[in-house]
């Protein structure tokens, strides 16, 4: 069974930085695009930034372009979340997501992944 196991959330001061990791433990990491979303309470999960298989190819929200990199490094089946410049705003529950299809990706929403991490909190204060 396929895990995605996300880590490196906590609490971090305004202008602070994080970097989250999510592995999977899957052999063909390589054949997934993978993605970071992120979720408040009461609210829709949101598209943050997403990658492709290869890692040729990366999209952002406008909310995060320029603060925020993400990056994978299939040998190690690891997609990273860098997040620097961080705001109160960013505060909320990261999820990572792997798609076979690029088809969900390219729609910035939930629906159409393949698996689900369990989510790591990430807490900016002000």
């Amino acid at each position: 069974q396929v895990q995605l196991v996300e880590s490196g959330g906590g609490l971090v001061q305004a202008g602070g930085s994080l970097r989250l990791s999510c592995v999977a433990s899957v052999r063909t990491f390589r054949d997934y695009h993978m993605t970071w979303f992120r979720q408040t309470p009461g609210k829709e999960r949101e598209f943050v930034a997403a990658i492709t298989s290869s890692g040729g190819s990366t999209r952002y929200a406008d909310s995060v372009k320029g603060r925020f990199t993400i990056s994978r490094d299939n040998a190690k089946n690891t997609v990273y979340l860098q997040m620097n410049s961080l705001k109160p705003e960013d505060t909320a529950v990261y999820y990572c997501a792997a798609a076979k299809n690029w088809g969900p990706v390219v729609a910035r929403t939930d629906g159409g992944y393949d698996y689900w991490g369990q989510g790591t909190q990430v807490t900016v204060s002000s």
